[in-house]
């Protein structure tokens, strides 16, 4: 994955809560190859009619959206069932961030094992992020390393678990994170078998079994 360490783009305001995994992405759209764009599909019942029409007043229809690489939302973003096409939705369409002051606790391990960072503020915050940013994209600066939002005058600090933050300022995902204890590894299953030989179930050598 790319690391993530400062995020400078503009940030699509959605000011709503409880917005869960099958708004993200509608069940029917699951069963495509995600080849074919998981982006296409990021909220699509908020943002099209019931005739299939884009609405021109839902902010991903805004001009500016696609270049868009952060989400600023309501609490309790991402809730409801575990699919991760939510995230891949997230991703697909652009989005490195989305801010919001509490997610669904699968789809921020989702999110992170994508790349995708779940940065948590008080919902005071929240309210005045969305009130500078207003009906249209807008710049901000995220900055990982110190934990720091920046929307022209206002400064806020959020809230993210200390592994989550090291596996996206790193692109790591679980496994190269575990690759990072490799000699601690070695070593204990070095110790262990040393204290424990009964254990050891290496199979017999073929030429010790001949000669048996």
């Amino acid at each position: 994955m790319e690391p993530i360490k400062t995020l400078e783009a503009l940030a699509c305001p959605l000011p709503l809560a409880n917005v869960d995994t099958d708004q993200l992405i509608p069940a029917r759209f699951m069963k495509e190859p995600r080849r074919v764009g998981y982006g296409q599909f990021l909220l699509h019942d908020l943002r099209h009619d019931e005739a299939g029409k884009p609405r021109e007043d839902f902010i991903l229809n805004h001009p500016a959206a696609g270049e868009s690489r952060i989400l600023v939302a309501r609490r309790n973003f991402g809730a409801g069932s575990s699919r991760e096409a939510a995230v891949y939705a997230l991703v697909d369409f652009g989005f490195r961030c989305v801010i919001a002051p509490s997610f669904g606790d699968i789809f921020s391990s989702n999110a992170v094992n994508n790349g995708l960072l779940p940065a948590t503020l008080p919902e005071e915050d929240i309210e005045r992020l969305l009130d500078h940013l207003g009906d249209a994209p807008g710049p901000l600066r995220v900055d990982l390393e110190a934990c720091r939002i920046q929307a022209g005058d206002l400064v806020m600090e959020f809230t993210i678990a200390p592994g989550w933050r090291t596996k996206l300022l790193n692109g790591w995902d679980d496994i190269d994170l575990t690759r990072q204890h490799a000699d601690a590894i070695r070593r204990f299953a070095r110790d262990y078998a040393r204290q424990h030989p009964w254990l050891d179930v290496t199979p017999p050598r073929e030429d010790v079994i001949t000669r048996g």
